[in-house]
Protein backbone atom coordinates (compact mmCIF):
# COMPACT_ATOMS: atom_id res chain seq x y z
CA UNK A 1 0.00 0.00 0.00
CA UNK A 2 1.48 3.80 -0.86
CA UNK A 3 1.62 6.37 0.95
CA UNK A 4 -2.09 8.62 0.27
CA UNK A 5 -2.16 12.12 -0.02
CA UNK A 6 -4.53 14.81 2.01
CA UNK A 7 -6.46 16.75 -0.47
CA UNK A 8 -5.01 20.11 -0.41
CA UNK A 9 -7.77 22.17 -2.98
CA UNK A 10 -10.91 23.13 -1.00
CA UNK A 11 -14.20 23.56 -2.23
CA UNK A 12 -15.20 26.64 -0.89
CA UNK A 13 -19.01 25.63 -1.36
CA UNK A 14 -18.98 22.43 0.38
CA UNK A 15 -16.02 22.37 2.88
CA UNK A 16 -16.92 22.40 6.81
CA UNK A 17 -14.96 25.20 7.35
CA UNK A 18 -17.05 28.35 6.86
CA UNK A 19 -20.20 26.16 8.40
CA UNK A 20 -17.92 25.36 11.41
CA UNK A 21 -15.59 28.24 12.34
CA UNK A 22 -18.49 30.17 14.01
CA UNK A 23 -19.74 27.09 16.15
CA UNK A 24 -16.68 25.60 17.39
CA UNK A 25 -15.15 27.00 19.92
CA UNK A 26 -11.60 28.43 19.50
CA UNK A 27 -9.71 26.97 22.35
CA UNK A 28 -11.39 23.36 21.32
CA UNK A 29 -9.44 20.97 19.49
CA UNK A 30 -11.49 20.51 16.33
CA UNK A 31 -9.74 24.25 16.03
CA UNK A 32 -6.73 23.30 16.93
CA UNK A 33 -6.44 20.26 14.79
CA UNK A 34 -8.32 22.67 11.84
CA UNK A 35 -5.87 25.12 11.93
CA UNK A 36 -2.71 22.73 12.88
CA UNK A 37 -3.39 19.55 11.46
CA UNK A 38 -1.08 20.18 8.38
CA UNK A 39 1.93 20.83 10.10
CA UNK A 40 1.05 18.69 12.91
CA UNK A 41 0.65 15.35 11.17
CA UNK A 42 1.64 15.65 7.46
CA UNK A 43 1.90 12.76 5.06
CA UNK A 44 5.10 12.64 5.29
CA UNK A 45 5.72 12.15 8.78
CA UNK A 46 4.25 8.28 8.03
CA UNK A 47 5.67 7.69 4.75
CA UNK A 48 7.81 4.97 6.30
CA UNK A 49 5.04 3.20 7.22
CA UNK A 50 4.37 2.50 3.29
CA UNK A 51 5.87 1.01 0.34
CA UNK A 52 6.48 2.07 -3.27
CA UNK A 53 4.02 0.28 -4.96
CA UNK A 54 0.32 -0.84 -4.31
CA UNK A 55 -3.23 1.44 -4.24
CA UNK A 56 -3.08 4.44 -2.25
CA UNK A 57 -3.78 4.14 1.47
CA UNK A 58 -6.60 6.84 3.51
CA UNK A 59 -4.26 9.66 3.82
CA UNK A 60 -2.51 9.79 7.00
CA UNK A 61 -3.02 12.77 8.10
CA UNK A 62 -6.62 12.27 8.11
CA UNK A 63 -5.83 8.70 9.86
CA UNK A 64 -3.76 10.56 12.21
CA UNK A 65 -6.93 13.29 13.14
CA UNK A 66 -9.47 10.97 13.70
CA UNK A 67 -7.04 8.12 16.06
CA UNK A 68 -6.38 11.35 18.32
CA UNK A 69 -10.07 12.47 18.35
CA UNK A 70 -11.05 9.08 18.99
CA UNK A 71 -8.96 8.89 22.28
CA UNK A 72 -9.99 11.93 23.30
CA UNK A 73 -13.37 11.19 23.63
CA UNK A 74 -13.22 7.32 24.46
CA UNK A 75 -14.94 5.61 20.94
CA UNK A 76 -14.10 2.59 19.42
CA UNK A 77 -12.69 2.19 15.91
CA UNK A 78 -16.44 1.98 14.42
CA UNK A 79 -17.97 5.06 16.31
CA UNK A 80 -14.47 6.50 15.57
CA UNK A 81 -15.41 6.15 11.84
CA UNK A 82 -18.85 6.96 12.04
CA UNK A 83 -18.23 9.92 13.72
CA UNK A 84 -15.93 11.10 10.93
CA UNK A 85 -18.18 10.08 7.95
CA UNK A 86 -21.26 11.78 9.78
CA UNK A 87 -20.21 14.31 12.27
CA UNK A 88 -18.75 18.07 10.73
CA UNK A 89 -16.40 18.48 13.29
CA UNK A 90 -14.25 15.98 12.82
CA UNK A 91 -13.90 16.97 8.83
CA UNK A 92 -13.38 20.55 10.29
CA UNK A 93 -10.65 18.71 12.52
CA UNK A 94 -9.00 17.44 9.78
CA UNK A 95 -8.31 20.59 7.74
CA UNK A 96 -12.01 21.46 6.68
CA UNK A 97 -13.10 18.40 4.21
CA UNK A 98 -16.04 18.79 2.60
CA UNK A 99 -19.19 17.54 3.63
CA UNK A 100 -19.26 14.89 1.24
CA UNK A 101 -15.44 13.85 2.31
CA UNK A 102 -16.11 9.65 1.78
CA UNK A 103 -15.26 7.73 5.01
CA UNK A 104 -13.29 4.78 5.64
CA UNK A 105 -13.32 1.34 6.77
CA UNK A 106 -13.18 0.79 10.42
CA UNK A 107 -9.94 -1.53 9.71
CA UNK A 108 -8.28 1.41 8.33
CA UNK A 109 -7.41 2.59 12.35
CA UNK A 110 -6.59 -1.18 12.86
CA UNK A 111 -3.92 -1.21 10.09
CA UNK A 112 -2.52 1.66 11.25
CA UNK A 113 -1.85 0.56 14.04
CA UNK A 114 -0.32 -2.32 13.51
CA UNK A 115 2.13 -0.12 11.19
CA UNK A 116 3.07 1.91 13.86
CA UNK A 117 3.53 -1.25 16.05
CA UNK A 118 5.79 -2.16 13.86
CA UNK A 119 7.97 0.76 12.79
CA UNK A 120 10.89 2.52 14.79
CA UNK A 121 9.14 5.08 16.25
CA UNK A 122 5.80 3.29 17.30
CA UNK A 123 4.79 6.18 19.49
CA UNK A 124 5.88 9.05 17.08
CA UNK A 125 2.21 11.10 17.57
CA UNK A 126 3.09 11.53 21.48
CA UNK A 127 6.63 12.29 20.65
CA UNK A 128 5.60 14.72 18.39
CA UNK A 129 3.46 16.62 21.12
CA UNK A 130 6.27 16.61 23.01
CA UNK A 131 8.69 18.36 20.41
CA UNK A 132 5.85 21.30 19.69
CA UNK A 133 6.00 21.35 23.66
CA UNK A 134 9.33 21.85 23.57
CA UNK A 135 9.55 24.56 20.80
CA UNK A 136 6.60 26.63 22.27
CA UNK A 137 8.57 26.59 25.59
CA UNK A 138 5.92 24.87 27.44
CA UNK A 139 8.21 22.16 28.73
CA UNK A 140 9.96 23.48 32.00
CA UNK A 141 12.22 21.82 34.53
CA UNK A 142 9.72 20.56 37.03
CA UNK A 143 8.22 16.81 36.98
CA UNK A 144 5.08 14.94 39.27
CA UNK A 145 4.88 11.42 38.79
CA UNK A 146 1.94 8.91 39.25
CA UNK A 147 0.39 6.49 38.00
CA UNK A 148 -3.48 4.44 37.71
CA UNK A 149 -4.72 1.24 37.19
CA UNK A 150 -5.71 0.16 33.72
CA UNK A 151 -7.66 -2.69 33.59
CA UNK A 152 -7.48 -5.50 31.03
CA UNK A 153 -9.45 -6.01 27.98
CA UNK A 154 -9.81 -10.24 29.00
CA UNK A 155 -11.87 -11.81 31.62
CA UNK A 156 -9.54 -13.49 34.98
CA UNK A 157 -9.88 -16.91 34.33
CA UNK A 158 -9.85 -19.67 37.30
CA UNK A 159 -7.41 -22.27 37.49
CA UNK A 160 -9.77 -25.09 35.66
CA UNK A 161 -9.99 -22.50 32.89
CA UNK A 162 -6.51 -21.30 32.52
CA UNK A 163 -5.44 -24.76 32.27
CA UNK A 164 -7.61 -26.19 29.51
CA UNK A 165 -7.18 -23.18 27.43
CA UNK A 166 -3.46 -23.11 27.70
CA UNK A 167 -3.63 -26.74 26.37
CA UNK A 168 -6.01 -25.86 24.12
CA UNK A 169 -3.30 -22.95 23.24
CA UNK A 170 -0.71 -25.60 22.50
CA UNK A 171 -2.92 -27.43 20.26
CA UNK A 172 -4.18 -24.43 17.98
CA UNK A 173 -0.58 -23.89 16.91
CA UNK A 174 0.64 -27.40 16.64
CA UNK A 175 0.36 -28.08 13.50
CA UNK A 176 1.36 -31.23 12.05
CA UNK A 177 2.41 -32.20 15.37
CA UNK A 178 -1.62 -31.77 16.26
CA UNK A 179 -2.31 -35.38 16.14
CA UNK A 180 0.76 -36.88 18.03
CA UNK A 181 -0.40 -34.33 20.71
CA UNK A 182 -4.16 -35.33 20.88
CA UNK A 183 -3.08 -38.79 20.81
CA UNK A 184 -1.65 -38.04 24.52
CA UNK A 185 -4.75 -36.93 25.80
CA UNK A 186 -6.75 -38.98 28.36
CA UNK A 187 -9.66 -37.14 28.69
CA UNK A 188 -13.17 -37.05 26.82
CA UNK A 189 -12.88 -33.26 25.45
CA UNK A 190 -11.91 -31.95 21.80
CA UNK A 191 -10.26 -28.66 23.69
CA UNK A 192 -12.32 -27.18 20.74
CA UNK A 193 -14.48 -24.92 22.36
CA UNK A 194 -13.90 -22.11 25.04
CA UNK A 195 -15.01 -22.17 28.58
CA UNK A 196 -15.10 -24.42 31.24
CA UNK A 197 -15.68 -27.89 31.02
CA UNK A 198 -18.96 -29.98 31.86
CA UNK A 199 -18.52 -31.14 35.37
CA UNK A 200 -20.86 -31.72 38.21
CA UNK A 201 -18.99 -28.41 40.27
CA UNK A 202 -21.48 -29.51 43.33
CA UNK A 203 -19.20 -32.34 43.72
CA UNK A 204 -16.04 -32.19 45.61
CA UNK A 205 -14.39 -35.54 44.26
CA UNK A 206 -15.75 -34.50 40.75
CA UNK A 207 -14.17 -30.64 40.78
CA UNK A 208 -10.63 -32.95 42.52
CA UNK A 209 -11.01 -35.48 39.46
CA UNK A 210 -11.63 -32.74 37.05
CA UNK A 211 -8.31 -30.58 37.87
CA UNK A 212 -5.99 -34.05 38.39
CA UNK A 213 -7.04 -34.96 34.69
CA UNK A 214 -6.44 -31.47 33.35
CA UNK A 215 -3.17 -31.82 35.09
CA UNK A 216 -2.54 -34.68 33.44
CA UNK A 217 -3.30 -33.60 29.79
CA UNK A 218 -1.28 -30.95 30.11
CA UNK A 219 1.61 -33.00 31.39
CA UNK A 220 0.82 -35.33 28.67
CA UNK A 221 1.29 -32.95 26.43
CA UNK A 222 4.30 -30.97 27.55
CA UNK A 223 6.40 -34.81 27.51
CA UNK A 224 5.52 -35.17 24.05
CA UNK A 225 7.19 -31.89 23.00
CA UNK A 226 9.92 -32.51 25.33
CA UNK A 227 13.26 -32.59 23.26
CA UNK A 228 11.78 -31.34 19.91
CA UNK A 229 13.19 -28.03 18.06
CA UNK A 230 9.75 -26.05 17.95
CA UNK A 231 8.92 -22.85 16.52
CA UNK A 232 8.70 -19.59 18.36
CA UNK A 233 4.62 -19.52 18.25
CA UNK A 234 3.97 -23.16 19.83
CA UNK A 235 7.42 -22.28 22.20
CA UNK A 236 5.59 -19.66 23.20
CA UNK A 237 2.43 -21.57 23.87
CA UNK A 238 4.26 -24.55 25.66
CA UNK A 239 5.72 -22.15 27.95
CA UNK A 240 2.70 -20.53 28.98
CA UNK A 241 1.15 -24.25 29.36
CA UNK A 242 4.25 -25.16 31.74
CA UNK A 243 3.84 -21.84 33.66
CA UNK A 244 -0.02 -22.04 34.44
CA UNK A 245 0.49 -25.48 35.41
CA UNK A 246 2.98 -24.94 38.19
CA UNK A 247 1.61 -21.83 39.50
CA UNK A 248 -1.60 -22.87 40.01
CA UNK A 249 -0.98 -26.84 40.79
CA UNK A 250 0.72 -29.44 43.27
CA UNK A 251 0.77 -32.81 43.76
CA UNK A 252 -0.78 -34.60 46.97
CA UNK A 253 0.67 -37.14 48.77
CA UNK A 254 -1.56 -39.53 46.66
CA UNK A 255 -0.17 -38.81 43.57
CA UNK A 256 -3.35 -37.09 42.48
CA UNK A 257 -3.27 -33.08 41.36
CA UNK A 258 -4.60 -30.46 43.30
CA UNK A 259 -4.85 -26.68 43.36
CA UNK A 260 -2.12 -25.64 45.66
CA UNK A 261 -2.57 -23.28 48.56
CA UNK A 262 -0.90 -20.42 47.40
CA UNK A 263 -0.80 -17.60 44.87
CA UNK A 264 2.34 -18.01 43.02
CA UNK A 265 4.58 -14.84 42.75
CA UNK A 266 3.82 -13.15 39.19
CA UNK A 267 0.67 -15.43 38.81
CA UNK A 268 -0.69 -15.64 35.13
CA UNK A 269 -4.31 -14.68 35.28
CA UNK A 270 -5.51 -15.03 31.86
CA UNK A 271 -4.12 -16.88 28.73
CA UNK A 272 -5.56 -14.84 26.22
CA UNK A 273 -3.93 -11.78 27.47
CA UNK A 274 -0.21 -13.55 29.76
CA UNK A 275 1.05 -10.56 30.72
CA UNK A 276 -1.82 -9.30 32.71
CA UNK A 277 -1.56 -9.15 36.37
CA UNK A 278 -3.24 -9.02 39.71
CA UNK A 279 -2.35 -5.63 41.10
CA UNK A 280 -3.18 -3.23 43.96
CA UNK A 281 -3.34 0.66 43.64
CA UNK A 282 -3.97 0.24 47.58
CA UNK A 283 -4.60 -2.11 50.01
CA UNK A 284 -8.38 -2.47 49.72
CA UNK A 285 -8.74 -2.00 45.93
CA UNK A 286 -7.40 -4.37 43.63
CA UNK A 287 -7.52 -4.79 40.04
CA UNK A 288 -6.60 -7.25 37.18
CA UNK A 289 -4.38 -5.56 34.34
CA UNK A 290 -1.41 -3.00 34.13
CA UNK A 291 -0.78 0.12 35.50
CA UNK A 292 -0.40 3.26 33.15
CA UNK A 293 2.52 5.49 34.54
CA UNK A 294 2.84 9.18 33.79
CA UNK A 295 5.37 11.90 34.08
CA UNK A 296 3.93 15.70 33.77
CA UNK A 297 4.96 19.38 33.60
CA UNK A 298 2.94 20.95 36.39
CA UNK A 299 2.92 24.05 35.22
CA UNK A 300 1.55 23.29 32.17
CA UNK A 301 -0.36 20.57 32.74
CA UNK A 302 1.51 18.56 29.92
CA UNK A 303 1.97 14.80 29.78
CA UNK A 304 6.60 14.55 29.13
CA UNK A 305 6.41 10.63 29.06
CA UNK A 306 4.60 7.65 29.53
CA UNK A 307 4.89 3.63 30.17
CA UNK A 308 2.55 0.85 31.32
CA UNK A 309 3.71 -1.76 33.54
CA UNK A 310 2.15 -5.32 34.63
CA UNK A 311 -0.57 -4.38 37.41
CA UNK A 312 2.19 -6.02 40.01
CA UNK A 313 4.76 -4.09 40.03
CA UNK A 314 5.70 -0.89 41.87
CA UNK A 315 5.64 2.20 40.58
CA UNK A 316 9.54 3.13 41.27
CA UNK A 317 10.66 0.49 38.43
CA UNK A 318 8.69 2.59 35.75
CA UNK A 319 10.83 5.95 36.83
CA UNK A 320 13.77 5.25 34.71
CA UNK A 321 11.47 5.08 31.56
CA UNK A 322 9.95 8.27 32.59
CA UNK A 323 12.57 10.49 33.32
CA UNK A 324 15.17 8.28 31.39
CA UNK A 325 16.53 10.81 28.68
CA UNK A 326 16.14 13.53 31.30
CA UNK A 327 18.36 12.28 33.71
CA UNK A 328 21.23 11.94 31.42
CA UNK A 329 21.17 15.57 30.56
CA UNK A 330 21.58 16.40 34.57
CA UNK A 331 25.52 16.32 34.41
CA UNK A 332 25.55 18.42 31.79
CA UNK A 333 26.36 22.25 32.96
CA UNK A 334 23.69 24.06 30.54
CA UNK A 335 20.79 21.85 31.99
CA UNK A 336 18.79 23.05 35.00
CA UNK A 337 18.32 21.36 38.03
CA UNK A 338 15.47 18.50 37.61
CA UNK A 339 13.01 18.64 40.38
CA UNK A 340 10.42 15.56 40.67
CA UNK A 341 7.64 15.20 43.01
CA UNK A 342 5.82 11.86 44.14
CA UNK A 343 4.20 10.02 46.73
CA UNK A 344 5.58 7.55 48.61
CA UNK A 345 4.66 4.59 45.97
CA UNK A 346 8.22 6.34 44.40
CA UNK A 347 10.38 7.21 47.54
CA UNK A 348 11.76 3.94 47.80
CA UNK A 349 16.12 4.17 48.65
CA UNK A 350 17.09 3.07 45.67
CA UNK A 351 14.89 5.34 43.27
CA UNK A 352 16.22 8.16 45.95
CA UNK A 353 19.76 7.26 45.55
CA UNK A 354 19.63 6.78 42.03
CA UNK A 355 17.68 10.66 41.47
CA UNK A 356 20.74 11.87 43.78
CA UNK A 357 23.04 10.85 41.86
CA UNK A 358 21.83 12.01 39.17
CA UNK A 359 21.54 15.82 40.60
CA UNK A 360 17.90 15.94 40.93
CA UNK A 361 16.37 17.91 43.65
CA UNK A 362 13.73 15.38 45.42
CA UNK A 363 10.24 16.27 46.16
CA UNK A 364 9.24 12.31 46.80
CA UNK A 365 7.42 11.55 49.97
CA UNK A 366 8.96 8.61 52.27
CA UNK A 367 6.89 5.84 53.65
CA UNK A 368 6.06 6.39 57.74
CA UNK A 369 7.33 3.57 59.45
CA UNK A 370 4.92 1.47 61.08
CA UNK A 371 4.31 -1.29 63.91
CA UNK A 372 1.72 -3.39 64.73
CA UNK A 373 -0.83 -2.33 67.52
CA UNK A 374 -0.27 1.10 67.92
CA UNK A 375 3.72 0.04 69.23
CA UNK A 376 6.67 2.20 68.94
CA UNK A 377 7.94 2.45 65.26
CA UNK A 378 11.15 2.65 63.72
CA UNK A 379 10.67 6.73 63.86
CA UNK A 380 11.39 6.11 67.55
CA UNK A 381 14.72 4.70 67.27
CA UNK A 382 17.80 6.84 66.87
CA UNK A 383 19.75 5.09 64.06
CA UNK A 384 23.26 6.76 63.83
CA UNK A 385 24.65 5.67 60.68
CA UNK A 386 28.54 7.06 61.64
CA UNK A 387 28.98 5.22 64.96
CA UNK A 388 26.82 2.65 63.90
CA UNK A 389 24.52 2.53 66.85
CA UNK A 390 20.89 2.41 67.46
CA UNK A 391 19.04 3.69 70.47
CA UNK A 392 15.73 2.19 71.75
CA UNK A 393 13.19 4.91 73.65
CA UNK A 394 14.38 3.32 76.71
CA UNK A 395 17.93 4.60 76.04
CA UNK A 396 19.53 1.03 75.21
CA UNK A 397 22.01 1.43 73.05
CA UNK A 398 23.19 -1.61 70.81
CA UNK A 399 25.86 -1.97 68.09
CA UNK A 400 24.34 -1.89 64.29
CA UNK A 401 25.07 -4.81 62.05
CA UNK A 402 25.31 -5.53 58.56
CA UNK A 403 21.37 -5.80 58.57
CA UNK A 404 20.10 -3.88 61.46
CA UNK A 405 20.22 -4.47 65.35
CA UNK A 406 18.49 -6.93 67.89
CA UNK A 407 18.31 -5.38 71.81
CA UNK A 408 17.85 -9.25 72.87
CA UNK A 409 18.18 -9.85 76.39
CA UNK A 410 17.71 -5.56 77.44
CA UNK A 411 14.10 -6.20 76.52
CA UNK A 412 13.25 -8.83 78.93
CA UNK A 413 13.54 -6.21 82.26
CA UNK A 414 12.29 -3.08 80.01
CA UNK A 415 9.80 -0.98 81.68
CA UNK A 416 8.37 -0.10 77.74
CA UNK A 417 8.79 -3.38 76.70
CA UNK A 418 4.51 -3.93 76.38
CA UNK A 419 4.70 -0.50 73.64
CA UNK A 420 7.48 -1.71 71.97
CA UNK A 421 7.35 -5.34 70.93
CA UNK A 422 5.67 -9.26 71.79
CA UNK A 423 8.52 -10.91 71.21
CA UNK A 424 10.11 -13.32 73.63
CA UNK A 425 13.53 -12.66 71.84
CA UNK A 426 13.33 -8.29 71.83
CA UNK A 427 12.56 -5.51 69.63
CA UNK A 428 14.56 -5.94 66.36
CA UNK A 429 15.39 -2.88 63.68
CA UNK A 430 16.43 -3.26 60.08
CA UNK A 431 18.61 -1.05 58.42
CA UNK A 432 18.84 -1.52 54.60
CA UNK A 433 21.75 -0.51 51.85
CA UNK A 434 19.83 2.78 51.42
CA UNK A 435 19.46 3.89 55.26
CA UNK A 436 20.75 7.18 54.50
CA UNK A 437 19.03 8.16 51.65
CA UNK A 438 15.68 7.44 53.41
CA UNK A 439 16.89 9.21 56.55
CA UNK A 440 17.80 12.39 54.32
CA UNK A 441 14.18 12.27 52.57
CA UNK A 442 12.72 11.65 55.64
CA UNK A 443 14.04 15.04 57.25
CA UNK A 444 13.34 17.09 54.36
CA UNK A 445 9.99 16.73 54.88
CA UNK A 446 9.93 18.37 57.87
CA UNK A 447 10.92 21.89 55.75
CA UNK A 448 7.93 24.02 56.25
CA UNK A 449 9.13 25.42 52.37
CA UNK A 450 9.24 21.75 51.55
CA UNK A 451 5.64 20.69 52.37
CA UNK A 452 4.07 23.82 50.66
CA UNK A 453 6.09 23.29 47.55
CA UNK A 454 4.92 19.08 47.66
CA UNK A 455 1.14 20.27 48.68
CA UNK A 456 0.72 22.89 45.87
CA UNK A 457 2.58 21.05 43.06
CA UNK A 458 1.60 16.96 43.25
CA UNK A 459 -1.85 17.09 43.02
CA UNK A 460 -1.78 18.54 39.79
CA UNK A 461 -0.94 15.37 38.40
CA UNK A 462 -4.25 13.66 39.69
CA UNK A 463 -6.56 16.12 38.04
CA UNK A 464 -4.19 14.78 34.55
CA UNK A 465 -5.10 11.31 35.52
CA UNK A 466 -8.74 12.36 35.72
CA UNK A 467 -8.65 13.95 32.15
CA UNK A 468 -7.16 10.57 30.79
CA UNK A 469 -9.52 8.05 32.43
CA UNK A 470 -12.65 10.15 32.32
CA UNK A 471 -13.78 7.52 29.42
CA UNK A 472 -14.12 4.08 30.70
CA UNK A 473 -13.10 2.78 26.98
CA UNK A 474 -10.31 3.09 26.41
CA UNK A 475 -9.49 4.87 29.23
CA UNK A 476 -9.50 3.35 32.29
CA UNK A 477 -10.13 -0.13 30.77
CA UNK A 478 -7.49 -1.11 27.90
CA UNK A 479 -9.11 -1.39 24.28
CA UNK A 480 -6.30 -3.98 23.72
CA UNK A 481 -4.16 -6.90 24.56
CA UNK A 482 -0.92 -7.04 25.43
CA UNK A 483 1.70 -4.81 27.19
CA UNK A 484 3.08 -3.19 23.94
CA UNK A 485 -0.53 -2.85 22.33
CA UNK A 486 -1.69 -1.08 25.91
CA UNK A 487 1.55 0.80 26.19
CA UNK A 488 0.94 2.52 22.86
CA UNK A 489 -2.43 3.40 23.06
CA UNK A 490 -1.93 5.02 26.54
CA UNK A 491 0.73 7.21 24.76
CA UNK A 492 -1.57 7.85 22.06
CA UNK A 493 -4.34 9.24 24.91
CA UNK A 494 -1.41 11.24 26.43
CA UNK A 495 -1.00 12.84 23.28
CA UNK A 496 -4.20 13.38 22.54
CA UNK A 497 -4.86 15.10 26.12
CA UNK A 498 -1.44 17.18 25.01
CA UNK A 499 -3.41 18.23 22.27
CA UNK A 500 -6.61 19.19 24.16
CA UNK A 501 -4.13 21.50 26.54
CA UNK A 502 -2.43 22.93 23.59
CA UNK A 503 -5.68 23.99 22.40
CA UNK A 504 -6.84 26.01 25.60
CA UNK A 505 -2.98 27.21 25.44
CA UNK A 506 -3.68 28.91 22.17
CA UNK A 507 -1.05 26.97 19.98
CA UNK A 508 -0.04 28.46 16.76
CA UNK A 509 2.42 27.70 14.35
CA UNK A 510 4.57 29.15 12.18
CA UNK A 511 7.57 29.46 9.65
CA UNK A 512 9.94 29.48 13.33
CA UNK A 513 8.48 27.29 15.21
CA UNK A 514 5.50 27.14 17.95
CA UNK A 515 4.11 29.39 20.12
CA UNK A 516 1.13 30.40 22.74
CA UNK A 517 -1.35 33.22 22.50
CA UNK A 518 -3.08 32.47 25.57
CA UNK A 519 -1.59 31.65 29.48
Amino acid sequence: MTLGKTPVQADLFRSTSEFCASRVKPDSIYSLLHAECARLFPDELFADLFTDLGRRSVPPMIVAVVMVLQRLEGLSDRDAVERFTFDARYKYAAGGLPFDYPGFAHTVLVDMRARLARSERPNRIFELTLEVARSAGLVGVRRVLDSTPLYDAVATMDTVTLVRSAIRGVLAVSAKREPALRAVLRRDDDYQSGGKPACDWESHESRMALIDALALDGEAVLAALHGQALPPSLTEASALLATVLGQDLEAGSDGRFRIARRVAHDRIISTVDPQARHGHKTSAHGFDGYKGHLAIDPDVEIVTATAVTPGNVGDATAVGELLGAELSEQGSEAAEALTVYGDSAYGTGATLETLEAAGVELRLKVAAPTAPAGRFTKADFAIDLEDRTVSCPAGWTVRLGQTGASFGRACATCPLKDQCTSSKHGRSIGVGPHEAALQRARAAEHDPGWRDDYRATRPKVERKIAHLVRHAHGGRRARVRGRAKVGADFALLAAAANLARFAVLGLIGGDTGWAITRN
